[in-house]
């Protein structure tokens, strides 16, 4: 009965992720999840952090603050971790940003901004892209009264914008928090991680989901300023103290110490990408160029919702949004090469090509 529901959730339309089949075998190119294994060396530690399970893990997960810390040449001061990058997001938006002062986003982006907004009672300032899906900067450098948030690589476009640029909107608003979602940084674009000590108020989250194969255990971290990473845990500690189970914060652990491992899946993701996008513009489809483990297409002589049914009839999964703008594109995550042939292969087949 939804007259006991609060009215937040009655009024609520929330996120929806991307289908998890369980009735057929798909190829799966909907959800941007690695197509390769974790690193060899968290199966070891996840079965040795199986010994401990009887007790809480560690509330401030030092042990993987530390380890990330080390990564981006930081103390464990500068790092807070959580229950994936999500919860990292939600914990942010409820340190840093105010209903009096809208938060600005682009229209086209991640959705779980807005439902954040939504969900929080805040307010927004939405900025719509560009006719070509790129970020119209000037916007960002002068106009906002809030904080701002912006996916670099942005999803679902995969478009990046340079670090440097990044910083200077963040240099131009020092009394305003500045998040910069890396989820896909690893695949191409310029992280700005090393550098939250230049700058109090940036925050960058990350993500084990997608570059380091972890989508299942669901660890995410954010990078900033020490008076930062304090409100985050302040909200953490609100809520639930122990969002990051040990089993979690071992693999990612070790998934983050494996550096050779993790830039050999990430090159060949990134190659996997720029072959697949090469095809598909020879095929008639308009793409941007893409910085993520995501391509974002259409045809200009077919529908996306055409398009997305044929693949999902053939076995195929990818992901589309019923939105202004963007009706017709289709977001394609980047799987194996075998994957991807089959995906280029049943593209033909519906386009004739």
């Amino acid at each position: 009965m939804k007259e006991l529901w609060s009215r937040r959730v009655r009024d609520m339309t929330p996120y929806v992720p991307g289908e998890q089949p369980k009735d057929r075998r798909f190829i799966k190119l909907n959800t941007n999840e690695n197509p390769y294994l974790p690193s060899p060396r968290v199966e070891p530690a996840v079965r040795e952090a199986m010994e401990g399970l009887r007790l809480y893990p560690d509330p401030e997960c030092l042990a993987l603050r530390q380890v990330i810390a080390a990564r981006y040449g930081l103390t464990a001061g500068h790092v807070f971790c959580g229950n994936g990058s999500d919860e990292v997001l939600s914990f942010a938006f409820q340190a840093f940003f105010d209903k009096e002062k809208p938060i600005t986003f682009p229209d086209i982006t991640y959705t779980f901004y807005e439902v954040y907004v939504k969900y929080l009672d805040l307010t927004a300032e939405i900025v719509p892209l560009r006719d070509d899906l790129s970020l119209p900067v000037e916007r960002f450098l002068d106009g906002p009264r809030g904080g701002m948030v912006i996916a670099n690589p942005n999803a679902p476009t995969g478009q990046a914008l340079p670090a440097e640029t990044l910083l200077e909107i963040v240099r131009r608003h020092p009394d305003q928090v500045v998040i910069v979602d890396e989820a896909y940084v690893d695949f191409g674009a310029e992280s700005v991680a090393r550098r939250v000590g230049e700058t109090p108020n940036l925050l960058v989250v990350q993500t084990a989901s997608k570059s380091r194969s972890l989508a299942g255990l669901r660890v995410g971290w954010a990078l900033g300023d020490p008076d930062l990473i304090r409100a985050l845990q302040c909200v953490r500690d609100s809520i639930n103290s122990y969002t990051v189970d040990r089993l979690a914060a071992a693999g990612a652990a070790a998934a983050i110490a494996d550096e050779a491992y993790f830039a050999a899946t990430c090159q060949a993701i990134a190659a996997t990408r720029d072959k697949t996008a090469r095809r598909l513009r020879e095929m008639g489809f308009d793409l941007g160029d893409s910085l993520a483990n995501f391509l974002f297409v259409r045809h200009p002589d077919f529908p996306g919702k055409a398009l997305f049914d044929g693949l999902r009839e053939r076995g195929i999964l990818v992901r589309r949004w019923d939105l202004p703008r963007i009706g017709d594109h289709l977001r394609i995550s980047v799987g194996t090469e075998e994957e991807m042939d089959a995906l280029c292969r049943v593209l033909g087949e519906l386009t004739g090509k």
